[in-house]
């Protein structure tokens, strides 16, 4: 049986005796002599510790792998960073550079395509005369002859009653106006309707010459004609291309080369050795 405390006796008590209209004693109520008691003898509380922080996650393998990676020596930041520069200046070296065409051979290949219709893109003929393997060589031993018959084309030729041009003891016999299935070549100077400048005409004949015809440069017969009127340090060509010389006074002008010129002219005149 469990045991009753005092004050909560003294309470009840002191509740009859107000039922009955008495006054309680005013003796301490036992509460309140235990709540001393219990506050006088209840120990001092003591501090709460928190409980300790969880440990950290540990880090990602590729976070480990960068933290534990060797590091780029501030020295080196300077080397690398004119990668990019070492990068563009060999390229540029390794690359192919498109040279810039000049001179009398690279203004005649570009004017050659008109002639390409008539005497084929290789000088294999068609419409005209086959130049390729040498035979406009044998026509034209001489520069200077063709480059009048160029200018001049065939049908002044005709008018002028001319039977021949270009070399009478031609290999495989000369050559006549209108003689080749009856079709004519084109005048190309301007004095007689054509398109082409004198200094256009002179590279034209050069790339048929040279580039198509087969003569080469570098032979003993032909070094001589390249260097005075097809390279690219032709003064001749560069006389005609400023306008300072024409075919009429072209000879008179270069009487000072090694070899001068023989008179060109605009006018058709008989073949020549």
């Amino acid at each position: 049986m469990t045991e009753v405390p005092d004050y909560l006796l003294k309470r009840s008590k002191d509740r009859r005796t107000v039922l009955e209209g008495g006054t309680p004693s005013a003796e301490p109520s036992a509460s309140k002599e235990v709540a001393k008691t219990a506050t006088s003898s209840a120990a001092p509380a003591l501090p709460v510790e928190a409980p300790p922080p969880p440990p950290p996650k540990p880090d990602p393998a590729y976070v480990v792998a960068a933290k534990t990676r060797k590091k780029i020596p501030f020295w080196a930041m300077a080397t690398l960073s004119l990668l990019p520069v070492w990068a563009f200046f060999y390229l540029l070296a390794v690359s192919p550079q498109e040279r810039e065409a000049s001179g009398p051979m690279a203004i005649g290949e570009a004017a050659y395509s008109a002639c390409a219709s008539c005497h084929g893109a290789a000088g294999q003929g068609g419409a005209g005369r086959v130049l390729h393997e040498g035979e406009v060589l044998k026509t034209f031993p001489h520069i200077e002859d063709m480059l009048n018959f160029v200018y001049t084309g065939s049908q002044p030729y005709v008018s002028e009653g001319l039977a021949l041009y270009g070399n009478p003891d031609r290999e495989g016999g000369a050559h006549a106006p209108l003689s080749y299935n009856g079709n004519a070549m084109p005048a190309q100077g301007e004095k007689w309707g054509g398109g082409l400048t004198d200094y256009e005409i002179l590279g034209v004949v050069c790339h048929e010459r040279y580039a198509v015809g087969g003569a080469d440069p570098k032979s003993e017969q032909w070094s001589a004609e390249y260097a005075t009127w097809c390279s690219e340090d032709s003064e001749i060509f560069a006389a005609l291309e400023a306008g300072t010389v024409d075919f009429d006074t072209l000879a008179e002008t270069f009487t000072m080369l090694e070899t001068p010129p023989r008179a060109i002219g605009t006018d058709p005149r008989p073949s020549a050795k």
